[in-house]
């Protein structure tokens, strides 16, 4: 806008709604869920706002009820993803001149859009594809996601406005491009708001992106997609182009337009992709970015003098909250032992009373895995462990496919420090506890801190303020997310930048400015108002 320096609202973060009985958003919800479950939706690849049908399909499958289909989708392959390239570099020019801030009017639209009208359409595809509960589904696919549009937006406003010093006779400023090329934006089934967060960052900053969602994610994120379109993000700036790692990924990491990736999903992918970009390093125009959030094995430590309440109600809810899937959620933990004389029984007895099933009934805290090779690979650490003469089974270790991916929450207590299940990530709703002598608090905190390669997500449970103060310095490179009295889950945007390092990722901060500079280039710019027209310098002067 000509003549105006325009401010964006500073955000705050979307309050949560809590479909209580009767309430017109529960009502809204589950009419929803039923029109959802009742139609078996085709989903197209949308490539420069086209929608493109390569006859290549896959299906999207209800977890709890694997055997109802609600939608069946088209697979890219190195076609579609050369036409997806070309599009997107045509879309570039006019949107990375665009003027900021109506790129950012089109996200702040997206946000007020999903927080309305999208909201409970995005909650019932999330719980349906992903199986969440009502309430996973909208801190996650509602509200966390209306805050990564929110606070993004905010913060590259923050971006822009930052400028360097000028001397006397000079201004100087800095411009933050957007990357030359394409962005790749690959995408886990967990979150839907991480599914809409990491192709929109890199927009907002100017970029063009190539989407790729988790293949058990697909029906969640082509409704974002619509969102997207509605919310007036020109065609072409976002490719949604669903399909196969090798299928997508490999013809993507070898464009030489290739200028970043945005990632969340296993390590292993992530290494890989790495390796990748590495071997074609010299073809790529640009050196690309490499941001990624790759997992971890997330830890619990207590102290003798921790609330025993609080510690049990942290391991309950930060190990079984959707199912474990959490790069955050709660997989081991440290316990004293004059604090698990006391836990042991209350948390056995907390986590008989946990339900589990269907989504539509909203009483069930935990639902299903997401697919058969989570239920494979989960239940083959339970087998693990019930096999172990070094470990036991405490409660869970129960599990059931014949009507969905059904897996009891399941807590592990093992002698081994070194056990499998306390170094190795589950992903699922399995936690392995390790009871260690009062004395060797210090002891246990550089074993929780030895034992993982991840390095996500932590937390101490402790009143005494020493052991609070010996755990943040021990603990300093093992979780790029730390809480103190608190389960080690649930970071917001705005509050919690998520991110962490070792075999945790980049740990450039999703939700923070930190990450929004990784999708610009600087271009700093000095004009001198009046230059010199003699090469002397006065010290050349004799006296």
């Amino acid at each position: 806008m000509p003549n105006a320096k325009l401010q964006v609202p500073k955000p705050t973060n979307e309050p949560i709604l809590g479909y209580r009985a009767g309430s017109p958003e529960k009502k809204l919800l589950k009419k929803t869920l039923l029109e959802m479950m009742s139609k078996e939706i085709e989903i197209p690849l949308i490539i420069g706002g086209k929608e493109i049908k390569t006859g290549n399909l896959d299906e999207c499958r209800i977890p709890h009820d694997h055997k109802h289909i609600i939608g069946k989708y088209h697979k890219a392959g190195a076609k579609e993803v050369a036409m997806a390239i070309e599009v997107a570099l045509e879309a570039r020019e006019k949107w990375t001149s665009m003027p900021w801030e109506d790129r950012i009017a089109i996200f702040q639209r997206a946000a007020q859009l999903l927080a309305t009208k999208y909201r409970h359409i995005i909650n019932a595809a999330t719980m349906l594809n992903q199986s969440k509960n009502a309430f996973q589904a909208e801190i996650d696919s509602a509200c966390e996601l209306i805050d990564f549009f929110r606070f993004n937006t905010y913060y590259a406003m923050k971006i822009y406005e930052r400028q360097p010093n000028s001397s006397p006779g000079m201004w100087n400023t800095l411009e933050h491009r957007a990357l030359e090329g394409f962005v790749f934006a690959v995408t886990p089934f967990n979150f839907t708001s991480i599914a809409g967060n990491l192709p929109s960052a890199p927009t907002i900053m100017g970029n063009v992106v190539l989407w790729k969602p988790a293949s058990s994610a697909v029906y969640s994120a082509y409704y974002l997609m619509k969102l997207f379109r509605e919310a007036g993000l020109p065609d072409g700036v976002i490719n949604f182009i669903p399909g196969s790692g090798a299928q997508v990924g490999n013809p993507v990491l070898q464009s030489p337009d290739f200028a970043g990736v945005h990632f969340t999903g296993s390590t292993v992918t992530f290494q890989s992709m790495w390796k990748t970009i590495g071997r074609n390093i010299e073809n790529y125009k640009t050196y690309p970015r490499i941001v990624g959030e790759t997992g971890g094995k997330d830890f619990i430590v207590a102290h003798s003098s921790a609330d025993v309440d609080a510690l049990r109600v942290a391991i309950v809810r930060g190990s079984f909250e959707y199912q474990g899937q959490k790069c955050s959620a709660a997989s081991r933990a440290y316990i004293p032992k004059s604090v698990w004389t006391k836990l042991k029984d209350p948390l056995i007895e907390d986590i008989k009373t946990i339900k589990m099933g269907d989504v539509m009934d909203f009483r069930n805290f935990m639902n299903a895995v997401i697919d058969r090779a989570a239920f494979d690979s989960i239940t083959e650490y339970i087998k693990y462990a019930k096999a172990a003469n070094d470990a036991e089974i405490l409660i869970g270790g129960n599990f059931d496919d014949s009507k969905g991916y059904f897996i009891e929450p399941t807590v592990i207590l093992t002698t081994n420090p070194k056990f499998k299940t306390i170094q190795e990530e589950v992903f699922g709703p399995v936690i392995t506890l390790y009871v260690y002598d009062d004395d060797k608090f210090e002891e246990a905190l550089h074993l929780c801190d030895e034992t993982s390669p991840y390095a996500l997500t932590g937390s101490i449970f402790a009143n005494d303020r020493e052991a609070i103060l010996l755990a943040k310095d021990i603990l300093r490179n093992a979780a790029g997310n730390f809480y103190v009295n608190d389960k080690p889950t649930g970071a917001v945007v705005g509050q919690q930048p998520f991110g962490g390092a070792r075999a945790s990722g980049t740990n450039d901060k999703a939700g923070d400015m930190i990450n929004l500079l990784r999708w610009v280039s600087p271009r700093t710019i000095k004009e001198t108002f009046n230059p010199p027209t003699d090469y002397r310098y006065p010290f050349m002067d004799e006296e």
